[in-house]
């Protein structure tokens, strides 16, 4: 082929190469709006999200957050100044619930990034080297997945002291042994495809090819993976906020105030009822999202 047709259809090639990108991000669009607990999913996602980033500029009593005393306006019922009603020390509920999910997006991306900063590369290299090196990566990581994470967690927080960061250390550390059981698996059953084969044949180096051919055939599952952990991982810091390990007060966190907010059940409900609130629908929000994302990205899930 001369250098005149060469040139001529690398356009042509990356025209018909980007048009079919476009065909499967229209088809996978097309299969997410059809599903309305996908939809359902990411419209919680969003808000919260547009909450964490704005929320904190836009709530009617910024002082509130920071843990001002109004002792002449507390345990008020919800109403037209207090949408959610104010707590014991008279701070508006609804202002201090809407600074709360910075703290839990916060909590979510460090908890879920360090876990899969971590376990992601152990498990590519224990799935694709095998041997002893599999053999100890899977045993540490075993031994991890032995111990109940929240017990485990307890226990590093207990050590450490409470705290938030505290918090978020102690869920990352038993957070990553998920990341390495699944892309190990993944990785043994991609390292035996033949684009992996050929391209071992023709002398690419072992970096080379777990970065341009293991670790992308590993994304989907682990994009599903990350989602869900989002929800999770918010949820197991407000149970560790819940008993006092987590941030404190008067940090506007949900499960601390859902801990304080206990002692004046049921007679002041609205106190517990808009963080746990808060809590529910984010959770279940960021796992209609990796529900909807792995019907889309893993096709055999949408067989079953």
């Amino acid at each position: 082929m001369s250098n005149l047709e060469q040139t001529a259809g690398r356009p042509l090639a990356f025209r018909e190469r980007h048009a079919s990108q476009l065909r499967q991000l229209r088809l996978y669009s097309q299969m997410f709006r059809g599903s309305f607990s996908s939809m359902l999913g990411l419209t919680l996602v969003v808000i919260f999200l547009i909450l964490a980033a704005i929320g904190p500029y836009i709530v009617p009593f910024p002082d509130d957050i920071r843990g001002a005393v109004h002792m002449g306006s507390r345990l008020l019922p919800p109403s037209s100044e207090h949408w959610f009603g104010t707590d014991e020390m008279g701070g508006d509920i609804f202002s201090r619930v809407i600074a709360g999910a910075r703290t839990s997006l916060w909590i979510g991306i460090v908890i879920t990034g360090l876990g899969a900063l971590v376990g992601v590369p152990l498990g590519v290299i224990a799935g694709y080297k095998g041997g002893w090196i599999r053999a100890c990566i899977m045993r540490v990581t075993e031994l991890f997945l032995a111990v109940p994470g929240l017990a485990l967690a307890l226990a590093i927080v207990a050590s450490l002291g409470p705290g938030l960061t505290n918090c978020m250390i102690a869920l990352a550390i038993v957070w990553w042994p998920g990341y390495v059981r699944l892309v190990e698996a993944k990785t043994l059953s991609i390292k035996e495809e033949l684009f992996v084969e050929s391209a071992r044949s023709i002398g690419a180096r072992t970096p080379w090819i777990l970065w341009h051919h293991i670790l992308p055939n590993c994304m989907s599952p682990i994009i599903v993976k990350m989602s869900m952990d989002m929800g999770m991982a918010i949820l197991a810091a407000a149970g560790l906020g819940f008993i006092g390990l987590g941030a404190p007060p008067p940090a506007p966190e949900w499960g601390a105030m859902v801990s304080v907010a206990r002692s004046y059940m049921p007679d002041w409900w609205w106190y517990s009822f808009f963080p746990g609130a808060a809590i529910f629908l984010t959770v279940l929000g960021f796992n209609l999202l990796g529900d909807g994302l792995r019907d889309i990205l893993d096709p055999r899930s949408r067989t079953r």
